[in-house]
């Protein structure tokens, strides 16, 4: 017998046990129909909260005990009066009537979340397919194209020609890869397939590298870095993280005007190391902090300016994976801040040399 049916028989006898102190308590004032609606009332608890099995076995521990403790003549199972006889059938009827009720209200229940499922996987390969159609369609007309002036007229090309093609080719063909990527990525994430590989991590080291590394990209942006050398160390799988930042500075980079004014910022508050990403653009509406985070939303900055929808939520799944959150919100004076907390473990013990040292 599977644990969750014993919790539901132990349901029954508590309900029934508390029905019959109950019942005592009344028996002086009240008449034995009142005390049998006590009983009535434990069985429709149990029975709109448990199986049909545990829902009858009340009934039936009901009968029981409001036979032996209250019927006359009291203490034996004979009934004198067979009117009581009735209101045990009701007790029965009305368990097998509620369990069947509330079994119809969870199989439609369960039919339309399962419908609901459907819908929105089919929303999401639909968008899928959509999004992959539409941003993969340029770059491969690009190389098409590139690569069919290559072929026709290569030998004829000035080599500056030839290597701006060249170039756009590289371009267009890293941004086919990072689509695929960010694809692959999301999947492993849904399916629980991504494994972390956690290690101490220096935040202020890996905004470094981050800023470093997307330098070209943000160029032409008024990058600032607010980053406190002695904040402590978070337990993380650096790549992972790295690929959720290095997500919400191309959000940036893509998505905002040259000369604006990004801050790079963390800080240590209340057991959590907060990154935040900064923005001084028009920003995001209110209504869409939320949403931007969601996978495939049409509605989102990167489905504006190109790509799939998925940095974002990328992301969030990535920040979560390590029990951290995720969220967005307005900055004063116009502006949007996407933030990442991830917890502050206790901190790694230190080595054995460095305590001789110290």
């Amino acid at each position: 017998m599977q644990a969750g049916r014993l919790t539901g028989y132990a349901w029954a006898l508590a309900a029934t046990a508390v029905a019959t102190l109950a019942g005592l308590a009344m028996r002086p004032r009240f008449d034995l129909v009142n005390v049998a609606m006590v009983y009535v009332l434990g069985v429709a608890l149990v029975a709109l909260r448990q199986p049909r099995g545990p829902a009858i076995a009340a009934a039936l521990f009901g009968i029981v005990a409001f036979d032996w403790t209250f019927v006359p003549p009291e203490g034996t199972f004979t009934v004198d009066d067979w009117q009581y006889l009735f209101t045990f059938a009701v007790l029965l009827a009305l368990a097998l009537l509620i369990s069947r009720l509330v079994e119809d209200v969870r199989r439609r229940a369960d039919e339309q979340a399962r419908l609901a499922i459907a819908a929105e996987s089919e929303r999401i390969r639909g968008t899928l397919l959509a999004s992959i159609s539409h941003d993969l369609r340029t770059p491969l007309a690009v190389l098409t194209g590139a690569s069919s002036s290559l072929a026709e007229r290569g030998e004829h090309m000035a080599p500056d020609e030839r290597a701006a093609i060249a170039r756009d080719v590289y371009a267009r063909a890293r941004e086919m890869s990072e689509h695929v990527d960010k694809v692959l990525d999301m999947t492993r994430l849904d399916s629980g397939g991504m494994e972390l590989r956690s290690e101490w991590v220096s935040v202020p080291e890996l905004l470094a590298a981050l800023r470093e590394q997307w330098a070209p990209a943000l160029a032409h942006h008024r990058v600032i870095t607010d980053v406190p050398p002695d904040l402590p160390l978070v337990r993380a799988d650096s790549a992972l993280l790295a690929k959720a930042l290095g997500n919400l500075l191309e959000n940036v980079a893509r998505h905002t005007p040259p000369e604006t004014l990004v801050r790079l910022a963390a800080r240590e508050t209340a057991g959590e190391v907060v990154i935040a990403v900064e923005d001084r653009a028009s920003g995001v509406p209110d209504e869409a902090l939320e949403r931007i985070f969601a996978k495939f939303d049409h509605r989102s900055p990167e489905q504006a300016g190109g790509g799939l929808g998925l940095g974002l939520a990328i992301c969030r799944a990535i920040v979560k994976l390590h029990g951290g959150r995720s969220w967005a919100e307005r900055l004063d004076g116009g502006g949007t801040a996407f933030l990442v907390a991830l917890p502050v473990p206790p901190a790694p013990p230190m080595p054995v040399e460095a305590e001789a040292t110290a």
